[in-house]
């Protein structure tokens, strides 16, 4: 079976890992010995781990793992598992007194569906590492995207269930380009190809109608008591172009255009919209743009897929419901 996810990209593997009888987890993207990485935080609300050092002007040039996972602040922790995995193997940047592992990463907000007061924590980051492999990812209600939900505009009892989703775009010219997304959008997720509303805010918590976003901020003036920082779309793009986290960094930005083609409202006050971008590979003379281009569309396919492919959780419909 043809990869059409992330891990058709060679070297890059991708593990998932949830909490035990809870609705929330971890996924990570591992690269061997690291790759170049840039970064681009577009949402209002972020909850980020390790940006500051993809900054371009900054001296560390690659990253040795990356990982999205629930629970908020408190999943932070799972960076520490991922550390200790990488640690073990000897990777990571060479400090001159030992190897320092490079890890970065987002979180989701799932708090108001995981009510179990567990979150994931340094040991389902190891986990997830030992999990990852280079087969097609496992898509939906697994890892980081367990969590996931959309559609919030009046408050999770009228969301909807999502989940994690990924693509590949292998385009005739030899460039590739893959991309992971955790759909926990405050907005509705849309088909751009068929104009079509595949999940969002419903007419009541006991309906499977859904109603449409855009219509209804526009009348309103205020989002009258609705918390911030519970929602956001996380991801990464990857690519088997050579790039430098200059370049990567225009990438990670390009890439948003696909959140803004399949999420209503994006990029708000209430969500921590995050994309990272790696190098993968070793092919040459590749515009930034075209690279750019292509993870959009990667972007976009990957939030469609990880909508669709969601099954029902906490009493909110997915999907395949409607």
């Amino acid at each position: 079976m043809k990869n059409d996810t992330l891990t058709g990209i060679e070297g890059v593997r991708v593990g998932h890992a949830e909490v035990p009888g809870a609705p929330s987890g971890c996924s990570v993207i591992l690269t061997g010995g690291g790759v170049p990485a840039g970064v681009d935080v577009r949402g209002g609300a972020p909850g980020t781990f390790g940006t500051d050092t993809l900054n371009p002007v900054n001296l560390v040039d690659r990253i040795h793992g990356l990982f999205f996972t629930g629970g908020s602040a408190f999943g932070l922790s799972v960076a520490d598992g991922v550390r200790r995995y990488l640690q073990e193997l000897n990777v990571g940047f060479d400090s001159g007194y030992g190897l320092i592992p490079i890890v970065a990463g987002a979180v989701i907000f799932d708090l108001g569906i995981n009510t179990s007061g567990r979150y994931p924590d340094s040991e389902l980051g190891y986990q997830a590492c030992c999990n990852a492999s280079a087969a097609v990812v496992p898509e939906g209600c697994v890892g980081s995207g367990l969590g996931a939900t959309v559609g919030k505009l009046y408050g999770m009892e009228q969301g909807m269930k999502s989940g994690v989703g990924s693509a590949l775009v292998d385009a005739p010219s030899g460039v590739k380009v893959g991309a992971l997304m955790v759909v926990n959008a405050f907005g509705d997720i849309l088909d751009p190809a068929q104009n079509r509303l595949l999940a969002g805010c419903r007419e009541k918590s006991d309906s499977l109608r859904l109603l449409d976003a855009e219509q209804e901020i526009g009348k309103m003036k205020r989002l009258s008591g609705f918390p911030e920082g519970q929602n956001t779309v996380v991801g990464v793009v990857a690519t088997n172009v050579r790039m430098n986290k200059t370049q990567l960094t225009k990438v990670a930005q390009m890439a948003h255009d696909g959140l803004a083609r399949t999420v209503y409202p994006t990029h708000t006050l209430y969500d921590g919209d995050t994309i990272f971008a790696l190098s993968c590979g070793e092919l040459e003379s590749v515009e930034v743009t075209v690279v750019g281009a292509l993870a959009a569309r990667a972007t976009a396919e990957a939030v469609l897929r990880g909508t669709r492919k969601a099954s029902s959780l906490g009493g909110l419909p997915a999907f395949a419901d409607l």
